[in-house]
């Protein structure tokens, strides 16, 4: 009777999980999107560095103690105006004594120019030897030499003294001032002050090799790519836009170490002396392109290096490798290659998505 009773139970359970089974799975929804040619300008954002056309670090060529300070902090300079005197009164001993070391060396020049005339006249006359000739010849040389040599001394000595006044070597503005009266210059590791050019300034930013490559092809050669790139935008540190836009100027030729990063230089005029050397900013790229097939980039994965969409083929979600644009705004791609107007892909979450999955269309803008 038992074994009856459990073949019973076991044919029941048999049977409700037969019921229970799925005959179908149902297709899930997506949102798709029909692509089509427009027209796009992407900006792409970098982090740049700012710095002055000309920042110089004003350091002393003689050593001395600081006797007089000429400018504030802040303060802006012209080229050729003195910063900074040092002690004068050993590098004056020093210049008057290379004065009178060169009349010294004129006296003798003079004494041995007659020797030698008078020597001359005597050999002539058979009084005194060829040797006595050589030797005044000689004599005369080296009392030449001298001269040459006490002339140096004096040319050094009175540019030593004109070095106890520092001069700004370009029109700037002053950083901060290290030193104060009294202190000695000596092999000093600081400079006595920075003198910065802000009149216009320089934003240094960074792209990847391949993005450089990209543009080189784009363009033909990088003197073509900052000849025809459009002027770029500028976001201070405080997040608001600069009001003067700039251009690049200079792509530097090497590859960074470690990074693979390639260094880049835009010019802004700084008229309003809002920029500051030694700050920060971001550079903002525009790249214009014209009947282009442009894509959330949610629409996109990427597989080893390689970019993919997801087309909708008879249905269902079918893997197609795609080139993109290097320059992007952060929320689309440009489509280079592998797609066609009036493709249908899905619009976004294509890294979750798997190939041959059945879709209801949800067609939708981006």
């Amino acid at each position: 009777m038992e074994k009856k009773i459990f073949v019973a139970l076991l044919a029941g359970l048999t049977l409700c999980a037969c019921k229970q089974s799925p005959t179908k799975q149902e297709n899930a929804t997506y949102r798709t999107l029909t692509v089509k040619q427009e027209n796009r300008t992407l900006k792409s954002e970098y982090t740049a560095r700012l710095q002055g056309q000309q920042v110089v670090e004003v350091r002393p060529q003689v050593n001395g103690l600081i006797t007089g300070i000429c400018i504030g902090e802040g303060e802006k300079v012209h080229r050729g105006q003195t910063l900074f005197i040092i002690d004068q009164v050993p590098y004056k001993a020093a210049l008057a004594e290379a004065v009178a070391n060169v009349k010294s060396a004129e006296a003798k020049l003079a004494t041995a120019r007659l020797n030698l005339e008078s020597t001359k006249i005597l050999r002539e006359k058979n009084v005194v030897q060829d040797y006595d000739l050589s030797t005044a010849r000689n004599d005369f040389s080296a009392a030449e030499a001298a001269l040459a040599q006490a002339r140096a001394q004096e040319t050094n000595a009175r540019n030593n003294l004109s070095y106890t006044e520092v001069k700004s070597p370009a029109d700037g503005v002053t950083g901060m001032i290290a030193y104060r009266v009294g202190a000695l210059v000596s092999s000093i590791s600081e400079p006595l002050v920075t003198v910065s050019d802000d009149s216009r300034i320089y934003a240094y930013f960074s792209l990847t090799e391949s993005q450089i490559i990209d543009l080189m092809e784009q363009y033909g050669s990088l003197d073509e790519f900052i000849r025809q790139m459009p002027e770029v935008e500028l976001r201070m540190s405080n997040g608001k836009a600069y009001s003067e836009k700039g251009r690049v100027s200079a792509v530097s030729g090497i590859v960074t170490a470690g990074t693979g990063a390639v260094t880049l230089r835009a010019d802004f005029p700084n008229t309003r002396n809002l920029l500051r050397g030694g700050g920060n900013g971001t550079v903002i790229l525009s790249a214009n392109r014209e009947r282009c097939i442009v894509i959330p980039q949610a629409a996109t994965y990427e597989l080893q290096n390689k970019t993919f969409v997801y087309k909708v083929v008879d249905g269902k979600a079918q893997s197609a490798p795609v080139t993109v644009f290097r320059l992007n705004n952060g929320t689309e791609y440009v489509v280079e290659t592998g797609l066609q107007e009036g493709d249908v892909i899905i619009a976004e979450g294509a890294g979750l998505m798997k190939e041959g999955v059945a879709v209801n269309s949800q067609n939708g803008k981006e």
